[in-house]
């Protein structure tokens, strides 16, 4: 049995970089950008009109004028015109490049019109005020997202603003998530008095669906034959295996044993923490036909998480191991969280203790207060908590109220 810590460093350095692709950048939300974006010109382009109004000289203001003829209209998205007579003005809109010889922009809220006359009627206005002016946001070449950046809506206008059509992005994983175990049934099914309804599956699914990560669903029975024959089909289309169950001492665990068998290394078999403790990694390598050249052999390294059955211990291991392999494996680097908890915890086994958490704020400060579940089968405890955090292995039996520890959150 090895320690968290231990666990944590062989899955990262089992991390893989899948390659990049390019995708239309209106469906690259969530996905890893593998490219840096600068700039295509200058950010805003021109010198911007902020408000509706009039655009002045504003020299002619600071002698005292304030009625100034109308000399034209310069709407958004036309070409910008030009002002002849300094002492007149043009009408402007949201948007449009501020006509040449004027430099400040009136809003019409501050201004009265009357017979093709604009008389401003408030005693002081700033020279270049209600104008974007050109570069002022970032000038041609700036950076404006780095490399390794995960892909949200605000980096979606952007990308379409320097005409970034198509995206790189980190290629994604593709995974398999299996469930094992007769007394297993389908969501829609009525299970009989000893069957329950597959749950722990679609958590993962879902799990997985917040990282962008599509994934596939397969059940087996408790079957070894079976086992070995779908695994073994698995592991030559998959890059990633997820199980759930089967990896404890029962009897008809048989996921150890089977893997073994199909040459997937171990790695390791049980991590000194709760809930989660039968934990199983490891990796299998398939020679198989490329798929640029069918007669050349290619290597494909296919890992192996293999989570306990019980549904908290499945959630806090895909988020603690999985989340962790997958950053690591395009290029993210995550910022570690903490909590504050708002209660002494006693806990005697010296393990890493995964308690489920409510979360708040106080002053500034995250505080984490302890949720009372029934242990790791109490699927609706996962409704209650908001997070996990993580108590390292210790000779300590309590830990006092305003102790600090990180934290992994889920909402």
């Amino acid at each position: 049995m090895i320690s968290v810590q231990e666990a944590k460093h062989i899955i990262l350095e089992n991390s893989q970089d899948f390659g990049i692709e390019d995708i239309p950048f209106i469906q690259s939300v969530g996905r890893i950008l593998k490219e840096n974006i600068v700039a295509d010109r200058d950010f805003p382009p021109f010198n911007r009109v902020a408000m509706d109004g009039i655009a002045i000289n504003y020299r002619f203001f600071k002698e005292g004028i304030r009625n100034f003829k109308i000399e034209g209209i310069q709407p958004a998205g036309s070409i910008q015109k030009t002002l002849k007579n300094a002492t007149n003005c043009y009408e402007v809109m949201t948007g449009a490049t501020l006509p040449n010889n004027t430099d400040t922009v009136i809003r019409y809220e501050d201004v009265q019109i009357t017979n093709g006359t604009a008389t401003i009627v408030v005693t002081a206005i700033k020279e270049g005020q209600n104008i974007h002016e050109k570069g002022s946001d970032k000038i041609q070449g700036n950076l404006l997202i780095k490399e390794n950046t995960c892909i949200s809506p605000a980096e979606i206008g952007v990308l379409a603003t320097v005409g970034k059509a198509t995206v790189k992005v980190a290629k994604r994983p593709k995974v398999m998530i299996v469930s094992t175990g007769d007394e297993l049934v389908g969501v829609h099914e009525n299970p009989l008095a000893h069957q329950i309804r597959r749950s722990n599956v679609y958590t993962l699914v879902s799990l997985l669906e917040k990282l962008s990560i599509p994934s596939e669903t397969a059940h087996i029975t408790d079957e070894k034959p079976i086992l070995k024959e779908k695994i073994a089909a698995f592991l030559q289309e998959y890059d990633v295996l997820l199980f759930s169950g089967a990896v404890s001492k029962g009897k008809f665990d048989f996921l150890p044993e089977v893997l073994e068998e199909l040459n997937v290394e171990k790695l390791f078999h049980k991590v000194t923490q709760r809930p989660g403790k039968p934990f199983w990694f490891g990796r299998s390598t398939f020679f198989g036909m490329s798929e640029q050249n069918v007669n050349k052999n290619s290597k494909t390294n296919t890992v192996v998480f293999a989570f306990p059955g019980n549904p908290v211990s499945t959630y806090v291991n895909c988020m603690v191991y999985f989340y962790d392999w997958y950053y690591t494996s395009v290029g993210i680097k995550t910022k570690e969280e903490t909590a504050v908890i708002s209660e002494n915890v006693i806990f005697k086994p010296t393990l890493t203790y995964f308690l489920q958490v409510k979360l708040s704020y106080h002053l500034g400060n995250l505080i984490a207060t302890p949720i009372k579940g029934n242990g790791s089968g109490d699927l609706a405890s996962l409704v209650s908590a908001d997070g996990f955090i993580e108590i390292p292995k210790t000779e300590e039996t309590e830990f006092k109220k305003g102790s600090v520890f990180k934290v992994i959150k889920y909402r």
